[in-house]
């Protein structure tokens, strides 16, 4: 079995091959861990092969490995998960980054809960690209109006956009589906609406990161290609 340190070298020489081959500059695409279920030690190991970025899906956990973690300069922490209302409070405070804000609600709630001796907490939408019922995220039709509002807030600062799209279905529409996600970032950037240029496009994971790459993602979120199959939930 490999080490988690053996992991990240993995996953990283095969994103910096999936750059290049889609002729993009090399180091163009992080790497964020995916720790859901993870044990801080896992966290502490990964950390001390280099790895900085840490995506968790739930708030306690994470908190939990946040101050387990203190004593590890240069963390950065991202929440991807669905967020609740009752929850946006800590977020705000303690997370660097939001990949899953999905409604208004949400990002006026986080904008006016951040602390104001905190930088701006970077966020992105969540689309649903694929329009599935399952899933969260805002549909391609609502995201100008959203992204105009969400960059008029203060205390945070849209960065792109996130999403995750259908993994069952075939590898033309999986590309498809990405290219959808690029296209909606660079509309959003040529807008003369928007006060700043997000430059972030969160997508692809252990399986089709190499796609996901090919079609303009700046930001993998990889689990189970470092960690292993993901644990039981107790």
């Amino acid at each position: 079995m490999n080490s988690i340190a053996d992991n990240i070298g993995s996953v990283t020489r095969r994103i910096q091959k999936a750059t290049l081959a889609a002729g993009r500059e090399p180091g163009c695409v992080r790497l964020l861990a995916v720790t859901k279920t993870r044990h801080p030690d896992e966290l502490r190991t990964a950390a001390e092969a280099g790895q900085t970025a840490f995506g968790e899906n739930y708030v306690q956990e994470a908190i939990d490995k946040m101050d387990a973690l203190r004593d590890v300069p240069g963390l950065e922490w991202h929440f991807i998960g669905p967020i609740q209302s009752n929850k946006t409070r800590i977020i705000a405070e303690r997370f660097d980054w939001v990949h899953s804000v999905d409604r208004l609600k949400i990002a006026k709630r986080l904008s006016e809960q951040r602390p104001a001796s905190s930088p701006p907490l970077n966020l992105c939408i969540q689309v649903n690209i694929d329009d599935e019922d399952s899933k969260s995220g805002c549909s391609l039709a609502d995201l100008p109006a959203l992204a105009r509002s969400i960059s008029s807030l203060p205390g945070v600062t849209l960065r792109g956009l996130m999403a995750i799209p259908d993994p069952g279905q075939p590898e033309r529409q999986l590309r498809q589906s990405f290219r959808q996600l690029a296209d909606a970032l660079k509309r959003l950037r040529d807008s003369d609406d928007l006060p700043g240029t997000p430059d972030t496009l969160s997508m692809g994971m252990s399986g089709d990161l190499d796609i996901a790459i090919a079609e303009g993602a700046t930001c993998v979120r990889v689990g189970t290609a470092l960690f292993g199959a993901r644990p039981p939930k107790s």
